[in-house]
């Protein structure tokens, strides 16, 4: 077998997927569009994930805000807890946490639906019906995915920075004034806009990727949990380079 044979199936795949998001991309706009389907999913995605997401919310919160509170005490800048705090939570916390959830329940779900409707020939029945199944069922579930990462990242930084304050006060014995007014020493409005930015890019990989990988799965029961296993591994890729590269973008646009 040739190097070039043994590539053609990565490749294939990396074209299969730009073509089917380009696809998804051109069919938004495009009547009719399936607003029950896109309903059904917004609730799908959320009643999967909001819970998850708050769990993990709160004791990354404590750790970070525990950790930073040590280290400012030390140095006698305990009154900057409520900036560290606000950074951390949401500029970086808020949106991984969002992906994380995201991309290991509501994805993972889709990934399987579309595959068990893939190896049951339920696509191909419906080309033959002269519907498309990436206008019909996977349009609606990027803007799904798209739109609860979005709204959970604004819900996970609520909860994020309540934590912090209750354990900062509380536990840590902060004063809560100085905690309150170190909020906005680093953290303003571009900044939020940049989190929720990238939580929406993030619902927005993590579906298209689950959307691909069920839509092209084969080989049966095994070959759906496969591409289940799949789109969480490269879901978790691309959350790294995208917070990379929307970091990076932002910090250059708010500067």
């Amino acid at each position: 077998m040739t190097l070039l044979q043994r590539s053609g199936k990565p490749l294939g795949a990396v074209g299969g997927f730009f073509a089917m998001s380009l696809d998804a991309l051109v069919l938004m706009f495009r009547p009719p569009f399936a607003w029950r389907e896109l309903a059904l999913q917004c609730w799908f995605v959320t009643r999967v994930s909001i819970a998850p997401a708050l769990f993990l919310a709160m004791p990354l919160t404590v750790l970070v805000v525990f950790i930073f509170n040590i280290l400012l005490v030390e140095i006698g800048a305990a009154d900057l807890s409520g900036t560290a705090s606000a950074v951390s939570i949401i500029t970086q916390l808020s949106p991984i946490v969002t992906v994380l959830v995201v991309a290991g329940a509501g994805a993972t779900a889709m990934c399987a639906d579309l595959g068990a409707r893939t190896i049951r020939e339920e696509l191909d029945a419906m080309k033959v019906l002269g519907i498309n199944p990436v206008q019909a069922l996977v349009v609606p579930r990027i803007l799904a995915a798209t739109v609860v990462a979005l709204l959970l990242s604004g819900l996970v930084m609520l909860v994020g920075l309540t934590g912090a304050f209750a354990f900062a006060v509380f536990i840590q014995h902060v004063t809560p004034g100085a905690f309150v007014a170190g909020l906005t020493v680093l953290v303003g409005l571009p900044d939020v806009v940049i989190a929720l930015v990238k939580a929406a890019l993030f619902g927005l990989a993590a579906s298209l990727i689950a959307c691909y990988k069920g839509t092209s799965a084969s080989g049966g029961p095994a070959g759906v949990g496969n591409a289940v296993n799949e789109t969480v591994v490269f879901s978790f890729m691309a959350l790294f380079f995208i917070n990379v590269l929307a970091t990076a973008v932002g910090v250059k646009a708010a500067g």
